[in-house]
């Protein structure tokens, strides 16, 4: 029997990554330094709805979906396999949610959601680890069967029923939120006061204690969870040593198709979750397109966390939050948010004249003159580009970061039982 120990050999431990990992201290420290700097920004222009209670709430809300896709992709790609299908498993999940729960609650929707998730997962499985077929490919008619399928069931389940369609479920019931008594309405009147830096914390805080879902609470707790099996458990060194070397692994007696199922069926019960939360929290009902592209936002905000669950999380927060603009004061708080971005491009332009990165540095700072002008010469934005602000710093934040990156090893990469030997 092959034993933790026996699986913990050189051959299996995942090379360093390029570059020093930031360590928790430091990290704080940046996010203090950002949260500082979007104080002094909200004084300035006078925009407090960027961090207010209400925005941050909504951004949570907003960042919980693609959290919980790019978990699922985290899984996944963990174990040498690609999920570019986490958007037609998140389409999933928010068809058989809705079409679960208003027929027999909502709990009963979210586990049903879930393994209509599984099932997509399932299907990838099969497709890329038994078959051998690239995993984009697969992963891209994962998309377009699962949206093709739900057209095809979602006039069958839902029309003639009372506040159903072709397109739209009849409304599920909720499944509750909770706030915090007493520190819920300290926190918002705290924000309220408009201090430097205490009423930020205060607002940032108040969003995560108020008319909270029992399904958020849930989605948070996974992300933890998460990085404990993967890097602290014997399966979990297993499973990803199928991501970096799996002929090595099945030297060891890894069962290598065993976890890459298993990881690839997770990783579609995650995204299936997040479809889910779409169509019983976010909106009480299934809605054709509702995902959005979210689950390749999500794609986006495992490849910024470096494939590792707390960088993830601290992605999808920011996508959360840059998708939660559009829906509240949108144009003033972008265009406050662009005296922000300006700050932080000559900061950078800063730190890499001190690396002596001298044309990245002059690049950064001729951008952030060029946004401080777009700034102070314009007084809003155009609607066009709130709306579009999410898929821009979803590129932006991902062309900046991929210096930094390093995904597993043998991600992606075709593999057959023996091939090593």
């Amino acid at each position: 029997m092959t034993t933790a120990t026996d699986v913990n050999q050189p051959t299996l431990q995942p090379a360093a990554p390029s570059g020093r990992r930031m360590s928790l201290p430091a990290l704080l420290l940046v996010i203090a330094g950002a949260l500082a700097l979007t104080s002094i920004v909200r004084i300035i222009t006078g925009a407090d709805g960027i961090t207010n209670v209400s925005q941050m709430s909504t951004a949570l809300e907003l960042a919980v979906p693609i959290g919980l896709a790019g978990l699922g992709g985290l899984w996944a790609e963990r174990a040498g396999v690609v999920n570019i299908g986490l958007e037609g498993m998140m389409i999933l999940g928010t068809w058989f949610g809705a079409w679960a729960g208003y027929q027999w609650g909502p709990w009963t929707g979210v586990v049903i959601g879930i393994i209509g998730g599984c099932i997509g997962g399932l299907l990838h499985a099969i497709v890329t680890i038994t078959f051998n077929v690239n995993h984009i490919v697969s992963g891209v008619a994962i998309n377009i069967l699962a949206l093709g399928a739900t057209r095809y069931l979602a006039p069958l389940a839902f029309e003639g029923k009372e506040g159903g369609s072709a397109k739209q479920s009849p409304p599920v019931d909720s499944l509750g939120d909770f706030t915090v008594p007493g520190l819920s309405h300290g926190l918002s009147t705290l924000n309220q006061k408009g201090w430097f830096f205490v009423s930020d914390i205060a607002g940032l805080l108040g969003g995560l204690v108020t008319n909270v879902s029992w399904l958020t609470l849930i989605a948070i707790a996974l992300v933890p969870a998460s990085w404990w099996i993967l890097w602290r458990t014997s399966f979990g060194l297993r499973l990803r040593s199928c991501g970096e070397n799996p002929v090595a692994a099945e030297s060891l007696g890894v069962n290598v198709y065993k976890y890459k199922y298993l990881a690839v069926i997770i990783s579609g019960g995650l995204a299936g979750l997040g479809g889910v939360f779409l169509s019983i929290v976010a909106n009480p009902f299934y809605l054709e397109g509702q995902t959005s592209g979210r689950g390749y936002i999500g794609l986006a905000a495992m490849i910024f966390g470096n494939w590792m669950p707390g960088g993830l999380a601290l992605g999808a927060g920011l996508f959360g939050y840059t998708d939660s603009l559009h829906l509240r004061g949108g144009s003033e708080n972008v265009h406050a948010l662009l005296l922000l971005g300006a700050l932080l491009l000559v900061i950078g332009a800063i730190w890499l004249l001190i690396q002596k990165k001298l044309v990245p540095a002059v690049i950064a700072l001729v951008i952030g003159v060029l946004v401080f002008l777009w700034y102070a010469l314009t007084d809003e934005v155009p609607s066009q580009i709130v709306t579009a602000t999410p898929y821009v710093i979803t590129l932006l934040v991902l062309s900046l970061s991929a210096q930094r990156l390093r995904m597993p090893k043998a991600d992606g990469l075709p593999y057959r039982k023996g091939q090593g030997k």
